[in-house]
């Protein structure tokens, strides 16, 4: 299997790439994605990216993530909100699939709630991504999603990009998390969802944007707590002074005890350490990096090596995470 494209393109370079039929994830400008020709790929809208020059944002180049074409190649599908169930029950049985939803939808709200139930989940490879916009758009933009083969501009519904994989090749994924939680109390909800006004903290109830403030709670930490074996983030979106509620990035769940995550000394240090230790098993062949490591950790021009792609509002390794990295290799046999 040849090298595989990973890294920021021209128009004119990713038209050429997808009338050559190799099978694409691409991340732009909603205007450029707009404009590229219907073919074998999927894509969505975010600005920022990890380059292989560094961290980048611009509305004038795409970021293509070219995938393995085997046999017939990769099945295309987009799901609404109800048959996004079957994503994993479709996969194919030696692969992998590449999800990317858009951000702050009813179907980005379902997939962060119900993907942990799905049929066959952990079953099969599941990563991907939230798409996105340029920050300073927050509130007047919509991000979005493209269906390749249609030309469709989706910003209700999610596309997938089935891909197989050749027989000589296992796919491994890899989630790097630079947190772990920290000695404070422990935060327990009611219910699950985006946003929470009360929680029992150290079993007492009390309103969470309160104490929050109280304990000024250093809100670029996210709430972690352990997901059958694997500690997660919960990001924090901001304090809403207003309704004195707390709104998150992805659902807080209920019977699950979360922390606020223990402090970075210097979270760009932290973050180097964490991908210097990291050595890929095989080829990298999709990476994504959630955009609140990007804010935080001062991203902007600086190299993280053999892992690139798109800055993210969410990473999906499998279920909806937050301020992670999440990579796909495969590995030979």
């Amino acid at each position: 299997m040849s090298k595989l494209q990973n890294g920021l393109l021209d128009l004119a370079q990713t038209e050429a790439l997808i009338l050559a039929g190799r099978p694409c994830c691409i991340a732009g400008d909603e205007a450029l994605l707009r404009r590229l020709p219907r073919g074998q790929w999927i894509g969505g809208t975010i600005p920022y990216f990890m380059a292989e020059q560094g961290g980048t944002c611009t509305r004038e180049h795409l970021f293509v993530t070219e995938l393995p074409l085997v046999g017939e190649g990769p099945r295309i599908v987009s799901y609404d909100r109800q048959s996004l169930a079957q994503v994993c029950t479709e996969a194919p049985e030696h692969g992998f699939t590449v999800l990317v939803i858009p951000a702050f939808t009813a179907i980005h709200e379902a997939f962060a709630q119900e993907a942990p139930n799905y049929e066959n989940m952990y079953l099969h490879p599941l990563v991907g991504w939230i798409s996105g916009l340029h920050l300073d758009d927050l509130g007047k933009a919509s991000a979005r999603v493209v269906h390749g083969p249609s030309g469709e501009v989706l910003d209700n519904a999610a596309v997938a990009m089935h891909v197989p994989v050749p027989a000589n090749k296992l796919v491994h994924v890899d989630i790097l998390n630079l947190f772990s939680p920290g000695d404070g109390p422990g935060i327990e909800f009611a219910e699950e969802g985006f946003s929470a006004t009360l929680a029992r903290i150290d079993g007492v109830e009390t309103n969470l944007h309160d104490w929050m403030e109280r304990e000024e709670i250093d809100t670029q930490l996210p709430l972690v707590a352990d997901y059958s074996g694997a500690m997660v983030n919960v990001s924090i979106k901001a304090l809403n002074a207003a309704a004195y509620s707390v709104d998150f990035y992805a659902p807080v769940f209920p019977d699950t005890v979360y922390r606020v995550a223990a402090p970075l000394d210097d979270y760009m240090a932290a973050f180097r350490g964490v991908i210097g230790a990291q050595e890929a098993p095989g080829e990298v062949v999709f990476c994504c990096n959630c955009i609140l490591n990007y804010a935080y950790g001062g991203l902007q021009g600086e190299r993280t090596g053999a892992f690139c792609g798109p800055m993210t509002f969410g990473e999906i390794g499998y279920q909806l995470l937050n301020q992670t990295l999440v990579y796909l290799s495969l590995v030979d046999v």
